[in-house]
């Protein structure tokens, strides 16, 4: 039972109360059932309960530490790709054709842009605090602010339709 109890700590520390949930579930109660028994003073079903325990933790600490690094790649990747994102929309900033346009016009691209730099920011803190949820959060919103910054642009820069003759 105490090298139940110690997988169980194990694979807390691993994260599997974030990432391996069920796993860590089934280790606890069956070193529940295992504590019954012995109250019971059946000591074979307690072992084979402590047994289970002790499987279930191990695993669960497996499952986490996949699952943590699945979701750590997956930050990074989506943080990436809106970074990408941004460098993008700041060269289309510099574009001739963009820098001639009336500041009244540039002001809300420009602030998506500054806003979304700043949730990029945030991201970044996220991923070194490993609240990957978080980093997914805020690189979502931000590519979308990117995306709608640069679809205004385009709208900008689009030239007036002409009105046709009958």
């Amino acid at each position: 039972m105490n090298q139940a109890q110690g997988a169980i700590d194990a694979a807390r520390a691993a994260g599997a109360e974030e990432y391996a949930v069920d796993e860590l579930k089934a280790a606890v109660d069956a070193l529940a059932q295992a504590d019954e028994a012995v109250k019971a003073s059946d000591y074979r079903l307690a072992l084979a309960h402590a047994l289970d325990s002790r499987e279930s933790a191990q695993n669960a600490a497996k499952a986490a530490v996949d699952a943590r690094a699945r979701a750590r790649g997956d930050a990074e990747r989506e943080l990436a790709e809106a970074t990408a994102l941004l460098e993008r929309a700041d060269i289309r900033l510099k574009e001739r054709a963009v820098a001639r346009l009336p500041r009244r016009t540039l002001a809300e691209p420009t602030g998506t842009l500054d806003a979304a730099r700043g949730s990029l920011q945030e991201a970044r803190a996220a991923l070194a605090d490993e609240a990957y949820g978080e980093v997914g959060r805020l690189t979502g919103a931000a590519s979308k602010d990117i995306q709608a910054a640069l679809a205004e642009l385009d709208k900008a820069l689009a030239p007036p339709a002409k009105k046709g003759r009958r």
